[in-house]
């Protein structure tokens, strides 16, 4: 993925392999898995987290490689079924809790340019990917300012 803001060439990473049916190791029930999701959803981890958790852990102790492909279902579309989804996406939380450290940081060192810099690109992504989500995601009325986010990290 190239950088937004910067000049830099991205770095390349591996793809999944493409394939449309679960490997025969791994033949966990779809039923199973989703109710382990919305369980561990519960407990408080993000989607990508599940995940990973479920690739490592499993289900059951059989692990599961892709949930998509498992289930039929994305992990977020499962959670949405089960009304387990966070009130706004996993990646704009991101950058909103990453743009709150920045500017507390900011206001011990007013002297570092650098993350200052940081922050306002953060602050951009972050305007950016509202727009995207507004009125679907989140509300309609959202904007970004700090208050707002350490309003929302807190829930």
């Amino acid at each position: 993925m190239a950088r937004m803001h910067t000049r830099r060439r991205g770095s390349s990473g591996s793809d999944k392999p493409a394939t449309d049916e679960t490997p025969e190791w791994s033949d966990v029930d779809a039923e199973d898995i989703e109710s382990r999701v919305v369980e561990l959803a519960e407990q408080g981890h993000d989607p990508s987290v599940i995940g990973l958790k479920l690739r490592d852990e499993g289900v059951k102790g059989v692990p599961v490689p892709d949930v998509k492909l498992a289930t039929g279902k994305k992990v977020t579309e499962i959670l949405e079924e089960h009304d387990a989804d966070a009130d706004i996406p996993e990646d704009l939380r991101n950058l909103m809790s990453q743009a709150v450290r920045l500017r507390e940081h900011m206001a011990e060192n007013g002297q570092d340019h650098q993350n200052k810099r940081a922050l306002q690109n953060t602050e951009s992504k972050i305007r950016r990917l509202a727009n995207y989500y507004r009125g679907d995601e989140i509300d309609e009325e959202f904007t970004y300012t700090y208050e707002n986010a350490v309003e929302l990290l807190e829930e």
